[in-house]
């Protein structure tokens, strides 16, 4: 008995366990049952909802040079057009200016597969938008959008344990 005269509750493994599962773990990110730890912040995952993935801004470096590149082709077809220019092209001319045209999406283009944009996870949390986890490393973000996914299905529906499962099987006695 407890000096209050209240008996102790009993000690329930499966409770405790339940809530200290881990279920990813690498440096500076923790995802178990009942939070979600990336670098310095922290939240319960029962408080987090509405959970979607998206992808983030462009590289900016990409962005100017396909803003620098555009800027320069215009402003030499600006150039060609006011001059009289354009008309003393060869067919061959306006081929060569039709590729120098593309020139800014092929830029784009590598400079999106050269540095992709993030993966981010965001959420909802107490009716507030909070970008919780970020990575441009699909495999990671793959791994940590799951666990995260599990504990709150863990949550929702109260352990790990398959009802059928866990229940011990019928053995005739002998």
């Amino acid at each position: 008995m407890h000096p209050q005269g209240a008996t102790r509750q009993p000690w329930s493994p499966r409770v405790t366990a339940a809530k200290t599962t881990l279920l990813y773990a690498r440096p500076g990110i923790i995802v178990t049952v009942d939070r979600f730890t990336v670098g310095r912040n922290s939240w319960r995952v029962t408080e987090l909802t509405h959970l979607h993935t998206g992808r983030g801004p462009h590289d900016r470096v990409a962005v100017r040079a396909v803003v620098v590149t555009g800027a320069m082709i215009g402003g030499v077809g600006l150039l060609l057009g006011f001059t009289g220019g354009l008309q003393r092209l060869t067919a061959g001319a306006y081929l060569v200016l039709g590729l120098v045209f593309l020139l800014p999406v092929l830029v784009a283009l590598v400079g999106d597969r050269w540095r992709p944009p993030a993966y981010e996870l965001w959420g909802r949390r107490r009716g507030e938008r909070v970008l919780l986890f970020t990575s441009d490393d699909e495999r990671q973000f793959g791994q940590v959008s799951r666990a995260l996914r599990r504990a709150r299905e863990m949550n929702r529906y109260g352990g790990w344990e398959d009802p059928l499962a866990s229940a011990d099987p019928w053995r005739p006695d002998r």
